[in-house]
């Protein structure tokens, strides 16, 4: 019973050695060509082959999304202009109204090292009528001009704060 085995196993490992085929695939030939030439949107030219901006994909404009994204841009922007709270009463309190990215990429901020300390008058909104899916919120403050953006991803989905921009020259 032992031979057996022992001739199996010999056998089985000769063959696992052996190479599988004697056949090479064919090279496949790799051909690509652009139908259009990639457009980038540096120094504010469009995205779009054409200079065409893409539809709204049924998200329009209306008072009820820009009351709203007002609301959201000035609770946000008061919640992070606070230097005396904790930094993690900040972000817990701030990234209710934010985006996952947003969290993360703020949660290590020390609210005591940001240049703002207060909203100097109410935000301007600044929409694009071709984009119903984002827009922005300038705010006078303190420490200059400040730019919330703003993002949705649907219609009947709440806007978050994605970015604060400061102005130029802060940090």
């Amino acid at each position: 019973m032992k031979r057996p085995l022992t001739l199996l196993a010999a056998v089985l490992l000769c063959t696992a050695c052996g190479p599988a085929s004697n056949t090479v695939p064919a090279e496949q030939p790799t051909t690509s060509t652009p139908t259009a030439p990639a457009s980038l949107s540096a120094g504010g030219k469009a995205q779009a082959p054409g200079g065409t901006a893409p539809a709204t994909l049924g998200i329009a404009w209306d008072e009820a999304s820009k009351k709203t994204a007002l609301e959201t841009a000035t609770q946000a922007m008061t919640l992070y202009a606070r230097p005396t709270v904790s930094d993690k009463v900040w972000i817990q309190e701030l990234g209710q109204l934010m985006t996952p990215q947003a969290v993360a990429d703020y949660q290590y901020v020390d609210p005591a090292n940001l240049p703002v300390k207060k909203i100097t008058g109410p935000g301007q909104l600044k929409v694009d009528g071709n984009n119903g899916f984002g827009c922005h919120v300038v705010f006078p403050t303190d420490a200059g001009e400040y730019d919330v953006q703003l993002l949705r991803s649907a219609a009947d989905k709440p806007w978050q704060v994605n970015r604060f921009t400061p102005p130029n020259g802060s940090k």
